[in-house]
């Protein structure tokens, strides 16, 4: 069955397909397994192979074998690169980077992308979204949170703005901004597991 072109890029013909894009595009100097994108994009790494297959087919994405592992990367050398990451950076570009700066953060316990950005990548038409609205659930001294901002912001090429709210907050329903938020479309970001990994690697050391 044919599903609708993603609201954030119509362009493209899946939502995974974009956040692979994204993925990729946005930190050219990593490669990826297929199981790592999947987990990254939120998606089956059957979905997953199949985007793979088709943008690698397309020169948009190269691949290369470890061993039994396919690992696949962005084409960095095409004409298409520098204008494809422009266009990737402020359509699909928030989960891919917040999830990457939020994740080197201590202290958070969850965070969403929220409004109008949220909806669209939910699926819910209407005009690009002109900035980004990110709820983080945790106890991070603010001045963090403004540099992630600025930071997400250079890169991203639209205005972030990072809200936080304290754990026991969060659990409460009867908060108004709370209950506006949740009521809407929300977008988690896997920070925590890129938290852990984070950890994990320093360990080693």
């Amino acid at each position: 069955m044919r599903t609708s072109p993603p609201a954030l890029l119509p362009i493209l013909r899946s939502r995974v397909q974009g956040d692979l894009l994204a993925l990729t595009y946005l930190n050219p100097e990593a490669e990826y397994s297929l199981t790592e994108a999947a987990r990254a994009v939120g998606a089956s790494v059957k979905a997953v192979h199949q985007e793979a297959d088709r943008l690698v087919a397309g020169g948009l994405l190269r691949d290369r074998r470890r061993g039994q592992m396919r690992l696949v990367r962005a084409v960095t050398d095409s004409a298409l690169s520098g204008p494809l990451t422009d266009l990737l950076a402020v359509t699909y570009g928030p989960l891919p980077v917040l999830t990457a700066a939020l994740g080197q953060v201590v202290g958070i316990e969850q965070a969403f992308v929220y409004g109008s950005w949220a909806a669209r990548y939910s699926g819910q038409p209407g005009p690009p979204p002109g900035d980004v609205d990110v709820l983080v659930v945790g106890t991070v001294d603010p001045d963090v949170l403004d540099d992630v901002a600025a930071q997400a912001r250079q890169r991203l090429h639209r205005e972030i703005s990072i809200r936080q709210v304290r754990p026991h907050t969060w659990q409460r329903s009867t908060d108004p901004f709370v209950t506006t938020v949740r009521s809407r479309p929300l977008v988690e970001l896997p920070v925590t597991t890129t938290q852990e990994r984070v950890l994990d690697q320093m360990s080693v050391y």
